[in-house]
């Protein structure tokens, strides 16, 4: 676990450092604290073993990051931001969660009103008081009001790609005890919904007594909510619940329906039942006649080991998890109409990827020869452009000398022997009036081009909508990425009319993003109507590590819940084939 708490650490730190307006250790401490949170060998681990200098093997750490790390392993404190802390005790993190406000802000929400967390800035801003400090204003006043209030509806919730691995890693363990026959996690989390509450397992044993004490013995917690035969429950060191439920082996697969869910799909399929005879519940499928009281008065308990049975059993076709939010899958599955949806691991290029040549962690040739060894066969490199001056964002000279540094790369026998191709693409910025950060007469050079907005989040509906159509009209703009510029549990999706984009999309040939990353925008529902509009899609990582390709498995999931198949998403194709889907240069 240390490696989680070192990681929020040098983001305090990075926070603290650039409210001080330190140049260049922010971003180092926010590099080092990005390489811990994915990190699979234990910092600890490593130091015991090799010593500081062992620190300094993992990326983004070096000689005085790596003595930082062995005084917290040391000490259990970091004497710099104990400093910090005790200089200006604030919530930082949490302060600059809420939209808008930085670690500068911070200091002078502190310096002017004593404001520490949440809860002293939101009394602060209902009181007006937030907007006599100078430089804020009654329409910051209300923007920190609104953000707020974001984050109050999000509390609790946890990103999809967070805690899905640790869902996994918790059943394989428990099947891998030999104590349990099957453990399957339910929930929302087994409907890939893009943020999840709390874990729930559902497991089958002859041993449920031994099953939970090596449960327990398993999740690092800080607390037992209960304990028992059938029932255990637990809040993790990590900060979310996790249950685990013993479920008899002859109802498995009605329980995992039911705890599956979602509470809305169950209602229909319940109904469903009631119409054709049969009772259905987490204790099994009933049938009204015959048979003996098994499982209740009169009725007799019909086969449900699997999930696969209890919807054979109602006549209808099996809907996948991803699609259990009683919109219309039901009705789909009785007429033998569900879709095809996009398999698991079947893109064959990622479409987004930022390199060191502005925001990225890593080189073009490391990004490519790591994503060619998670099975792609091409990626489009899209560091950002001019305007987003922040991340060293590429003017045409740049991006000229970047377009020669791929034609190397692609050159090489590794990539060349292997048919892996490194596309040339941008991720232009959209302006606030519609134009774009770069030349025509060089986005036409470029294999893919993709334009996002990154500013002036709250113009109006109208205007917004203007703006968005206005760059999707380009010749060269081939991907709208992360349409609606949400960022889940950080900030809301800006003011745009969805409907009349998708239909713009369809109109120019402009492809929708289905963003991986923390943003997994579009949303589920949105990719639906681009589905149905006959718009084309791109799942895209949104790499700015090596590590992030992970994420395109949620990306999938994300367009799974949209009904999306692999016909409606660009990148499933081969490269040629994907090349043949964008707009004419």
């Amino acid at each position: 676990m240390a490696n989680r708490e070192l990681s929020r650490i040098f983001s305090e730190l990075a926070l603290y450092l650039e409210m001080d307006s330190i140049p260049f250790k922010p971003r180092s401490y926010e590099k080092a604290a990005e390489a811990l949170n994915v990190l699979s060998d234990e910092a600890e681990e490593i130091y015991q073993k090799e010593g500081p200098k062992g620190l300094e093997g993992i990326p983004g750490v070096g000689k005085g990051i790596a003595e930082k790390i062995a005084e917290y392993l040391e000490t259990g404190k970091i004497h710099e931001l104990e400093q910090y802390r005790k200089k200006m005790p604030t919530d930082i993190e949490k302060l600059t969660l809420v939209e808008g406000i930085g670690p500068k802000m911070v200091k002078e929400l502190w310096g002017y009103l004593k404001i520490k967390n949440l809860k002293d800035l939101e009394k602060a801003a209902r009181a007006g008081r937030v907007a006599g400090i100078p430089g804020f204003g009654p329409k910051k006043e209300q923007n920190i009001l609104q953000g707020i209030g974001f984050l109050k509806r999000s509390e609790g919730r946890w990103l999809l790609h967070e805690i899905y691995p640790v869902a996994q890693r918790y059943a394989e363990e428990l099947k891998a005890s030999g104590l349990v026959r099957q453990a399957v996690p339910a929930g929302s989390l087994r409907r890939m919904k893009e943020t999840i509450g709390d874990i729930d397992i559902l497991v089958s044993t002859k041993q449920p007594g031994k099953a939970m004490d090596f449960f327990l013995n398993m999740v690092p917690h800080e607390k037992v909510w209960g304990k028992g035969r059938t029932k255990t429950s637990v809040r993790s060191t990590q900060g979310f619940d996790v249950d685990v439920r013993v479920v008899p082996e002859n109802v498995f697969g009605a329980a995992l329906q039911y705890f599956t869910g979602s509470k809305e799909h169950n209602v229909r399929l319940r109904t469903l039942a009631a119409k054709k005879g049969f009772k259905l519940s987490e204790y099994g499928l009933f049938s009204a006649k015959g048979g003996s009281a098994v499982g209740g008065k009169g009725k007799k308990l019909v086969a449900c080991k699997t999930e696969k049975s209890v919807y054979r059993i109602l006549g209808i076709q099996e809907p996948e998890p991803e699609l259990r939010e009683d919109r219309g899958e039901v009705q789909a599955a009785l007429l033998g109409k569900l879709p095809k949806l996009i398999p698991y691991g079947s893109l064959k290029g990622d479409l987004q990827v930022q390199t060191d040549w502005t925001d990225g962690r890593h080189s073009i040739e490391e990004m490519a020869r790591e994503s060619k060894k998670q099975g792609l066969s091409y990626i489009a490199i899209t560091d950002h452009t001019r305007d987003l001056a922040m991340t060293g964002g590429l003017d045409e000279k740049k991006l000229r000398l970047q377009m020669a540094e791929i034609d190397r790369i692609n050159s090489k026998s590794e990539f060349r022997n292997s048919r892996f191709r490194v596309l040339k693409g941008a991720e232009v910025n959209i302006r606030k009036d519609g134009s774009l950060d770069i030349e025509d007469e060089l986005l036409a050079k470029l294999d893919v081009v993709g334009a996002s907005v990154h500013s002036n989040f709250r113009m109006s509906k109208n205007d917004m909508t203007k703006r968005i159509v206005r760059a999707m009209k380009s010749p060269h703009v081939d991907i709208l990425f992360h349409p609606t510029g949400r960022w889940l549990l950080k900030r809301e999706a800006y003011e745009a009319d969805m409907e009349e984009i998708i239909r713009e999309a369809q109109k120019t040939g402009t492809a929708l993003e289905v963003n991986a990353s923390v943003r997994m925008d579009l949303k589920d529902a949105d990719i639906r109507k681009a589905v149905e509009a006959g718009v084309k899609l791109a799942i895209d990582s949104d790499a700015h590590d090596k590590s992030h390709f992970r994420f395109l498995r949620f990306g999938i999931a994300q367009a799974r819940r949209g009904w999306a198949k692999a016909s409606d998403v660009m990148n499933t194709r081969d490269v040629v084939g994907f090349l043949g889907l964008l707009k004419k240069k």
